[in-house]
């Protein structure tokens, strides 16, 4: 469907309230300062910081680049996306990418090389967000690039762009502030910007173009509305754009204006995409959950109500924010019947959860339950606006002291305890938040205050029952709970270790992490923190080995593999987990992991080449991958990436909570393989 349907059912798009805006811009414009950003497209110099509210006249004001006619196409387009070539050119490229994707990594060489096939006055590249759910930094790097795009333009965020790709395993704030310094844009304006929520309305818009067109997964795109779904070679890039170049030929000949083209084949081109299936409603959970409550887990309410709800939430997610409200009514309609009791599930694609959760619990460690709740109030009233400086604000403006509480940011205590509360949401499987147990009954999302007293009132009732059949109003919530079911134990798999595989850590180690997976796999390289992270916490008490898993349909991870076991060969387990990590630096770069680049990674170890050479040639270590692969699969194996823990069996990328959980369960019962 078009976009233009789409916006009767939503607010104004970006790019109206941009023009909207265009006037008072233009006034602004001429009060400013000379050093103000020149339009998006031009190079641009480093821009002032930014008071907060500003403008950013860099995309607003790139009046030449904007052709209404685009806008209303069937993959609209504007003057608010980054854009490269010229407005007019022929065939225009809009590409749907997510920046923590291995594959829209791999396919920017593609691009690279089309530019310079094509040049910019036969082909445009547009660029929109479609950040995936499951990439934890894939949504923060899209709104730091946006912020980018509308402080400095074109030029800028192509800058940008680049350097997060390349520093693709290493995304963080830090980063994207570093990143944007030297695409021209300073920390303080970036932060400013981002705080202003403007960066994610823009990324939500892609994200709804990204679905009105059926562009589902990334990297994608559309070809003057010509489909071309994932990082493909570049030789079908070529075939579609030639085919278009060679229709506006012909249209230009027929006397279509170089404006019109690309509105005209597009829509021509544009095929719906199919209705997705309606959602199937999710089963209402029957069970009642036996979640704990811990002795300081901050509660509002009095102890001895007769309902108690367990709220797993976090400071900067919206929708946690969305429900404070309802919550709050909750709390006005039931008085002394109702219990809250807050624990923190600050989710890792939030970046700034995490250090308003700190700050929180060390008030409450420090000040108390009171003081807790008048900070929880202000945090939520203050999002977006969340940073360092925003957080000092707020402790002060309740005549806390700044400096008091800034160890608290780092403080390994009150992380290891906010751990624990995100394991426990693993546990009971709350995933995303806000996420509620109303006297053990699972609740998910902000829903209507309608939806929350329906269940409330039901509770209400049984509590009371209890209460008159003589269950003193202190101990009911332990009695609803007392036959409450509690999560399922770990899945257990025994594989037996094997004489020669690559290890690191502690020879002795009370436990044992075999991991089996596979140098081609995304998914695999994504683990690689969390394990990084787990050694770091876990230090000296872990052992890691590489079981090898090369999925069939991985073209490269066969020959990797044994290339990676001739390197352990030659060099032992040192150089081998060095070519580990090359192995898996090399994944997102085109024909990263083929023959050439193989032997170049060894090359650069030291390796005897000639050696490495004939133990490819002759598959020499092929026995050997092949019986870790056996292994995998007698033990009902058969996915990338798994993993043994002792005799405790996890399977994927989980989230790091997942891990730390099955470590202390090993400890507690050291069964080594």
């Amino acid at each position: 469907m078009r976009l233009s349907r789409l916006s009767r059912l939503a607010p104004p798009s970006f790019s109206e309230r941009l023009f909207l805006m265009l006037a008072s811009l233009a006034a602004l414009a001429l009060v400013s300062s000379c050093s103000a950003v020149k339009p998006a497209g031009s190079p641009a110099p480093a821009p002032a910081p930014m008071a907060p509210e500003a403008k950013p006249p860099a995309a607003a004001l790139a009046v030449s680049r904007e052709r209404p006619e685009h806008a209303q196409a069937k993959v609209p387009v504007s003057s608010a996306d980054p854009q490269w070539g010229s407005v007019d050119a022929p065939v225009t490229i809009v590409e749907f990418s997510d920046f923590e994707c291995p594959f829209c990594s791999r396919v920017g060489p593609t691009l690279e090389t089309l530019k310079r096939k094509y040049g910019p006055e036969q082909l445009r590249i547009v660029f929109k967000h479609n950040p995936l759910a499951f990439h934890r930094h894939a949504r923060p790097a899209a709104e730091a690039a946006t912020a980018v795009f509308m402080l400095a333009g074109s030029d800028a965020f192509w800058l940008f762009h680049d350097r997060v790709f390349a520093g693709q395993q290493d995304l963080s704030p830090e980063n994207y502030e570093k990143w944007a310094s030297e695409a021209g844009v300073q920390g303080p304006s970036l932060k400013t910007w981002l705080g202003s929520g403007r960066p994610a309305e823009k990324v939500d818009e892609d994200m709804a173009v990204a679905k009105a067109v059926g562009a589902t997964g990334t990297p994608g795109f559309r070809v003057n509305g010509v489909v071309i779904s994932g990082a493909q070679p570049v030789d079908k890039f070529v075939e579609v754009i030639d085919e278009q170049l060679a229709a506006a030929k012909q249209l230009a000949a027929a006397g279509t204006p170089a404006r019109l083209v690309y509105s005209t084949l597009t829509d021509k081109n544009f095929v719906e995409p199919r209705p997705a299936a309606p959602p199937r409603e999710e089963a209402e959970d029957p069970k009642v959950w036996a979640v704990p409550i811990a002795a300081d887990d901050p509660q509002r309410g009095d102890k001895d109500a007769l309902v108690t709800i367990v709220v797993f939430s976090e400071f900067q997610c919206p929708f946690c924010k969305r429900v404070e409200s309802t919550l709050e009514e909750l709390r006005r309609i039931y008085g002394k019947d109702l219990r809250l009791v807050w624990k923190d599930n600050p989710l890792p694609f939030h970046p700034r959860a995490m250090p308003a959760a700190l700050l929180a619990r060390q008030v409450y460690k420090t000040r108390g339950n009171d003081a807790f709740w008048k900070l929880h109030d202000a945090l939520f009233e203050s999002q977006p606006k969340l940073e360092d400086r925003d957080l000092e604000e707020l402790v002060k403006a309740q005549g806390l002291a700044w400096p008091a509480l800034i160890p608290a940011l780092t403080n390994e205590k009150l992380k290891a305890r906010i751990s624990e509360s995100m394991e426990q949401a693993n546990d009971f499987q709350a995933r995303g938040t806000p996420h509620f147990f109303i006297n053990g009954r699972r609740f998910s999302g902000a829903q209507p205050l309608e939806a929350f007293k329906k269940v409330v009132d039901e509770e209400l009732a049984k509590a009371r029952a209890l209460a008159e059949q003589g269950t003193p109003r202190a101990k009911l919530y332990a009695e609803i709970i007392k036959e409450g079911a509690l999560p399922p134990p770990p899945e257990r798999k025994k594989v037996a270790l094997v004489a020669g595989s690559a290890t690191r850590g502690n020879a002795s180690a009370k436990v044992v992490i075999q991991i089996f997976s596979d140098f081609q796999c995304p998914f695999c390289r994504r683990v690689e923190p969390t394990l990084a992270e787990l050694d770091k916490e876990f230090k000296g008490q872990l052992r890691f080995v590489w079981r090898h898993l090369p999925l069939p349909f991985h073209a490269h991870a066969q020959l990797a593999a044994e290339a990676s076991e001739e390197v352990l060969a030659q060099k032992g387990p040192d150089a081998f987990w060095k070519y580990h990590d090359k192995l898996f630096e090399a994944q997102g770069v085109d024909s990263g992991l083929d023959r050439a680049s193989l032997a170049q990674m060894a090359d650069e170890l030291g390796l005897d080449m000639a050696r490495f050479k004939a133990a490819l040639d002759n598959h020499v270590h092929a026995a050997k991958v092949k019986a870790d692969a056996d292994a995998a699969d007698a033990a009902g194996i058969n996915g990338t990436p798994a993993f043994v823990i002792n005799d405790y069996y996890l399977s994927g990328a989980q989230p790091v909570a997942a891990f730390k959980k099955v470590v202390r369960l090993a400890l507690k019962d050291p069964k080594k393989p």
